[in-house]
């Protein structure tokens, strides 16, 4: 187990938001999990989040030793959008689990991308470099640092909002609204603890989303732009407002379109060079199933033109 400890020197902050400046190699994320599990002393006294420090406190950070698990690269393909020294941009396939977990060690993207490149070491031997994640059953567009300075650079453009992240997402029922925010705080449910839930005490969440096409008063296609990430937040988000994903094995009613998983693709990627400070943008076409249910759809419902709304700027 590792230990840190510091004086506090900017008081009035949220402790989470603190730790998190302070140590820039923890997530604001992986700081609220830490202080939860009372793995954070204020004072030597377990605090929430949301505390607000007081000048000369004392912090007292046990980050417990990660679990060890057999890391083997594997020689997978991978669909590389970009890369360079510092970062590499993937399209993941739609039933590819990011990173290893327990019960899930191997024939994940972090297999294929150590077969493929060196990554950074700021998440240890279970998730090197990944920045951001996206669920098992999710395709599209994954940022990955392969160095511990990108790594830096792409969690704090996440933190500070920075970076640009759209996804496209079939929904069930017809959206009145051409477009809105979901400004909804999520957490874990206390009725299924594999699900996320819509909580008073949750983290913030935001999602903006903006109908692409209405398919009668049975499905929506919408385009969505996260402006936090936390897990689960379009499929919860969108299961908030009565209209989940269309295929969604946890959010989504049982009678659906048959897929593979909820249809939810990561669309759009853009971000700042870590070192060059260019500005990078990446656009992923999305998966045959996704493009076959929605020209089945249009069939079905008279559209017919899908394809020019798909094309349409925030």
């Amino acid at each position: 187990m590792e230990e840190r400890q510091f004086t506090v020197d900017q008081p009035d902050t949220r402790l989470d938001k603190l730790i998190a400046n302070q140590f820039p190699d923890l997530t604001r994320s992986r700081v609220s999990k830490l202080i939860k599990d009372g793995a954070v002393l204020v004072n030597q006294r377990v605090q929430k989040p949301k505390y607000q420090a007081q000048l000369h406190d004392q912090i007292t950070i046990k980050i417990p030793t990660p679990e060890q698990l057999d890391v083997t690269p594997e020689a997978i393909p991978l669909d590389v959008v970009y890369e360079d020294d510092q970062v590499i941009v993937v399209n993941k396939p739609q039933g590819m689990v990011v990173h290893p977990a327990p019960g899930h060690p191997n024939h994940t993207l972090v297999n294929a991308l150590l077969a493929h490149t060196k990554l950074s070491s700021i998440n240890g031997t279970v998730r090197p470099g990944i920045v951001h994640r996206i669920d098992k059953d999710t395709s599209g567009l994954l940022m990955v640092a392969k160095t511990d300075v990108a790594h830096q650079s792409l969690t704090k453009q996440l933190q500070e909002k920075t970076s640009r992240r759209k996804y496209l997402a079939l929904v069930h029922g017809n959206i009145r609204e051409d477009q809105g925010t979901i400004d909804a705080s999520l957490g874990r449910s206390s009725k299924d603890r594999k699900k996320q839930a819509v909580v008073p005490d949750g983290r913030h969440a935001v999602t903006h989303f903006r109908v692409l096409q209405r398919f009668g008063s049975d499905y929506t296609l919408v385009e969505c732009q996260l402006e936090t990430g936390r897990t689960h937040q379009i499929r919860v988000h969108m299961q908030y407002i009565n209209h989940p994903l269309v295929g969604d094995p946890l959010y989504g009613p049982r009678k659906t379109i048959k897929g593979n998983g909820q249809f939810l693709h990561a669309s759009e990627l853009g971000f700042t060079h870590p070192t060059t400070g260019k500005a990078l943008d990446f656009h992923s076409p999305l998966p045959p199933i996704f493009q076959q249910t929605l020209a089945k759809l249009a069939k079905q419902y008279g559209v017919t033109n899908l394809e020019e709304e798909a094309k349409h700027e925030w």
